[in-house]
């Protein structure tokens, strides 16, 4: 297993209730196939650049522990959320 990084942006506008449900899909896959070391809620954070007309996102850090092949499930899954503005999953070195 190698450790990851995720960071996810959801829009400011989408329902509370909408968006833990979505986070906890997220939560579940890492924790089936590995497990987290750290979640971090920024909350909401100026954008430096305006996507999609918002000017801000809510923010959620991730740390964890998971096999290489479920990077794609994750990645896969963030992008048919429709509460998830952009993602990004990177490898840190141990």
């Amino acid at each position: 297993m190698r450790n990851y990084e995720a960071i996810f942006m959801f829009y400011p506008d989408a329902d509370e209730e909408k968006k833990v449900k979505h986070f906890d899909r997220l939560k579940a896959i890492i924790e089936d196939n590995g497990k987290i070391s750290n979640i971090d809620e920024w909350g909401m954070r100026k954008l430096a650049y305006e996507i999609e007309y918002y000017k801000e996102a809510s923010y959620v850090l991730v740390e964890f522990e998971v096999e290489t092949e479920s990077i794609k499930e994750i990645d896969r899954v963030s992008k048919i959320l429709d509460t998830v503005m952009r993602h990004m999953i990177i490898a840190v070195e141990d």
